[in-house]
C-alpha cells in the first residue's frame, strides 16, 4: 500500500479548506451539493448494476475484533458497526457537535442572545414542531407508524438558505434572519426530541458515569483549561458511554459542544499590548540592506504575533470554523448518499394518501406535516406571539410574505431523514424497513413540495406588494 507523505496530506487538507471556505460563502452551494447526492443515492439504490453493490457496501462490517490466542479475550468494538452505522452514529456525532457549536454561538452572541431576539423564532420553532407532530399523530394514532411523529418536525437550514439566496432581494433581510434563527431553534428542539424519545433502553450505570465525565469536563473548563486535546479525549469517552447507555450517541456531540470553552486565552488589552510590542520589534529589526522581508528576527516576531492572535480567538469559534467545511461539504453529503437511497420496490411509496388500518400512513403524516403543519405552526404561533406583544414582527415584513417564508420551514431533509432512521424500531424488521423507506420518500417529496410552494408564494407575494407600492 502506498503511503501518502505527511506534507502532501497537510497540503491537501489546506487546499480543501481553502476551496470549501470559498464555496461556503455561496449560500446555494451546500443545498445544491446535497441535492446532487440525493439524486446519486436514488440512482445507486435503484439501477440494476449498482443496487446490490450499494446495499452490500452500506452493510460492510467496520467492527474491531480483538481475540487473545487462548480465546479468553473476545472483544467487539464498536458493537455491530457497519458503514451505514458508522455514518449515522459516528460521522453524525461530528455534525451534531457542529450544530451544538452553532446553537451555542447564537445563544451567546447571535439571534438567540437576548430574550427579545430569541422569543419570536423560538416560539415559531415550537409551533413548527407541535403542529406537524399533531397532524402526523392524527393520521397515524394507534397504528404501527405512530412512533414516527418526530420525523416532520425538523427544518433543514441548508436547503432553506439555498432557496432564499436564489430568491435574493424578494425576501426582506429581516425574514432571512428570522428563518435562520428559527432553523437553529428548531435544531435545538429536534435534538431534545431525539434525546428523549428516540434512544434505546437506558443503562443508568453507564449514563451515570457519562455524567461524571461531563462534570469533570465542566470542572476542567472552570479551572481555565484552554488546550483542545483534553476536551477531545473526554468527548470520545462520553461518546462511548452514550453509545452503550441507550442515549443516542449523536447526543454526545451536542453535550460536548456546550462544554467547549468560549473564553479566549488572551483578553483584548493583552492582545493590543503584545501586538504593539511585536510591531515595534519588527520595525527595529528592519534590515539596512536590500534583504527581503521578513528577515530571520522578523519571522520570529511574526510567529509570536500569530500565536497571540490565535490565543485571542476562543476554542469554540476555532473548532466551529475548522469543522464547518468538513461538515457541510463532506459529512452531510456522505449522510445523504447513505440514507437517501431508497429502493423503489413498492410503487405505493409515492401514493402519499394510501392508508393501511394496521400500519397507518407514514407517507401522509410526514407529507402533510411538512407541507401544511410546518407553515401553519410557524405562522399561527408567531401571530399569537406578535399580537400579544411577546415578540415583534420582523422589519419590513408582511403577513403574506411571512407565511410564504414559513413554507420553506417545511423543508425537512437532513434531520427528518435522521429521525426516520431511528423510528419504527419496535416493529418486525421487514415492517420497520418498509416504514423507514416510505418515510424517506415522503420526506423528499414533502421537502420538494414545500420548497416549490414557498418559492412560488414568495415570488407571487413580491410581485403583488411591488405593484401596490408602485401604485401608491
Amino acid at each position: 500500500m502506498r503511503l501518502i507523505p505527511m506534507y502532501s496530506w497537510t497540503k491537501g487538507v489546506a487546499q480543501f479548506n481553502k476551496r470549501s471556505n470559498s464555496l461556503s460563502k455561496q449560500p446555494w452551494a451546500q443545498g445544491v451539493l446535497l441535492l446532487i447526492c440525493v439524486i446519486a443515492a436514488m440512482l445507486l439504490a435503484n439501477l440494476p448494476f449498482t443496487k446490490e453493490w450499494y446495499e452490500d457496501f452500506l452493510q460492510t462490517s467496520m467492527t474491531i475484533h480483538l481475540q487473545s490466542p487462548d480465546g479468553h479475550l473476545n472483544l467487539l468494538f464498536p458493537r455491530d458497526m457497519n458503514v451505514e452505522k458508522f455514518i449515522n452514529d459516528i460521522l453524525m456525532v461530528i455534525f451534531f457537535f457542529a450544530v451544538g457549536l452553532e446553537i451555542k454561538r447564537e445563544i451567546a452572541h447571535g439571534e438567540l442572545s437576548s430574550v427579545k431576539k430569541a422569543l419570536l423564532p423560538v416560539i415559531a420553532a415550537l409551533g413548527g414542531v407541535l403542529v406537524p407532530a399533531l397532524i402526523y399523530t392524527a393520521v397515524n394514532h394507534g397504528t404501527g407508524a405512530a412512533s414516527g411523529w418526530g420525523i416532520p418536525t425538523a427544518t433543514d437550514i441548508a436547503f432553506a438558505v439555498c432557496i432564499l439566496s436564489v430568491l435574493g432581494e424578494k425576501v426582506p433581510v429581516s425574514l432571512k434572519v428570522f428563518l435562520t434563527a428559527l432553523a437553529i431553534a428548531d435544531d435545538l428542539v429536534a435534538i431534545l426530541v431525539v434525546a428523549l424519545f428516540y434512544g434505546g433502553a437506558i443503562n443508568l450505570a453507564l449514563l451515570g458515569v457519562a455524567f461524571v465525565v461531563i462534570a469533570f469536563t465542566l470542572l476542567l473548563r472552570k479551572l481555565g483549561e484552554k488546550r483542545m486535546f483534553p476536551y477531545l479525549f473526554l468527548a470520545v469517552i462520553v461518546w462511548v458511554l452514550f453509545y452503550y447507555s441507550g442515549i443516542h450517541a449523536t447526543m454526545s456531540g451536542v453535550v460536548m459542544a456546550f462544554l467547549i470553552p468560549s473564553e479566549p486565552r488572551y483578553n483584548q488589552s493583552y492582545f493590543h499590548h503584545k501586538t504593539k510590542l511585536f510591531l515595534k520589534k519588527l520595525s527595529a529589526h528592519t534590515a539596512i540592506d536590500e534583504e527581503r522581508f521578513p528577515n530571520g528576527p522578523q519571522r520570529h516576531f511574526l510567529r509570536k504575533m500569530k500565536h497571540v492572535s490565535n490565543g485571542s480567538l476562543d476554542m469554540s469559534y476555532k473548532v466551529e470554523h475548522a469543522l464547518s467545511p468538513w461538515v457541510n461539504f463532506v459529512i452531510m453529503p456522505i449522510f445523504a448518499l447513505a440514507n437517501a437511497g431508497v429502493e423503489i420496490a413498492d410503487p405505493s411509496y409515492f401514493n402519499i394518501f394510501k392508508f393501511d388500518p394496521a400500519l397507518g400512513s407514514v407517507s401522509m403524516g410526514i407529507f402533510l406535516g411538512l407541507l401544511l403543519g410546518k407553515p401553519l405552526g410557524i405562522t399561527l404561533f408567531s401571530f399569537a406571539a406578535i399580537k400579544s406583544k411577546v415578540g415583534a414582527m420582523p422589519e419590513k415584513a408582511t403577513w403574506p410574505m411571512f407565511f410564504a417564508v414559513a413554507c420553506l420551514g417545511g423543508i425537512g431533509f437532513t434531520m427528518s431523514i435522521f429521525v426516520d432512521t431511528l423510528s419504527f424500531g419496535e416493529q418486525p424488521a421487514e415492517v420497520t424497513q418498509h416504514l423507514r423507506d416510505a418515510g424517506k420518500i415522503a420526506v423528499l417529496l414533502g421537502s420538494i413540495c414545500a420548497g416549490v410552494l414557498g418559492s412560488l408564494l414568495i415570488s407571487l407575494t413580491y410581485k403583488i406588494e411591488s405593484r401596490k407600492k408602485a401604485n401608491q
